[in-house]
């Protein structure tokens, strides 16, 4: 899951390494999202997260100090706080829909969503929408419609539970990145950061107090500790794609990261969709990329 901290503005000679950075932080989101929710399926979201967030803190810690430095202030700890919390209810219901649902469904879905809710936030705050972000939530609702479409084969079937909570990760993925992009610009990656902290601290407390349970064996610790860091190693890069390339450019190849998702899903677990499903995950993607640029 990612999140930009700043717009920084872009110089030409810096427009090619920009999206170079975008794009291997789309694949680290993708890859981190694969391996992230095969985990799950293995032992539990809540168990999952409480490994790969602190392992994915960690990461953005040294991020934040020695790679993208900015001023830590009291006003960061606000957005932190309302980054973290968001953030860990956004990741648990993706690794939940990734538990119930295809991957190549679930999330292209959650980008969609993702890229929505910073859209309507913006006209909310009286910013004008454009026709390519019209486009573009149109297309996502008819994605929507398309991928969850049944062929009457049951394994070609997508439960109406794993699409409600792509959808509903999607949202709060794109809350999260609205209270990221509203955080004092000078403040570098310091809110992405606290906000992990704020997420691992909810994420050790449900695994304590509510689900009280955590598999003695068999606990897929390197996919869990790998998910976090490709998660947080994303984020990092892609801050640094911000400062080095134009925005509309290195957002659109962000957010193509749920590719990398569908095609390790199709590759290794030998996910199979329908035609009417195949046509609705390009069109996430296609609608996804539309309303990055938009």
């Amino acid at each position: 899951m990612g999140a930009v901290g700043y717009r920084a503005c872009a110089t030409d000679e810096g427009s090619a390494m920009g999206a170079l950075l975008a794009l291997i932080s789309s694949l680290s989101w993708g890859v981190a999202d694969f391996i992230g929710g095969l985990a799950a399926r293995r032992a539990g979201t809540v168990q999952v997260l409480a490994v790969s967030y602190p392992a994915g803190a960690v990461v953005l810690t040294l991020v934040a100090i020695f790679v993208i430095p900015g001023n830590l202030t009291p006003a960061v700890i606000p957005y932190a706080l309302i980054a973290g919390s968001i953030g860990a209810l956004a990741i648990g219901l993706l690794y939940a829909a990734l538990t119930r649902g295809p991957m190549g469904v679930v999330s292209p879905i959650t980008a969609v969503m993702s890229g929505a809710v910073p859209v309507v936030a913006g006209v909310l705050r009286g910013e004008s929408l454009s026709g390519l972000a019209i486009a573009g939530m149109v297309l996502a609702i008819f994605a929507v419609v398309l991928v969850s479409r049944e062929s009457g084969h049951a394994h070609q079937r997508t439960p109406i539970n794993a699409l409600l909570l792509a959808i509903a990760s999607g949202a709060a993925i794109g809350l999260y990145l609205t209270a990221i992009g509203l955080a004092p610009s000078d403040s570098g990656v310091w809110v992405a950061t606290l906000g992990r902290w704020v997420s691992t601290v909810a994420m050790v407390v449900t695994l304590l107090v509510v689900v009280r349970s955590f598999p003695r064996t068999g606990f897929p610790w390197k996919l869990a500790v790998i998910s976090g860091i490709l998660d947080a190693a994303a984020n990092g890069i892609f801050q640094l794609a911000t400062q080095r390339g134009l925005l509309a450019i290195v957002a659109v190849i962000g957010s193509l990261y749920p590719a990398a998702t569908v095609m390790l899903a199709r590759i290794f677990l030998q996910e199979r969709l329908n035609r009417l499903q195949i046509t609705g995950v390009v069109a996430a993607l296609v609608a996804a990329a539309s309303l990055a640029l938009a």
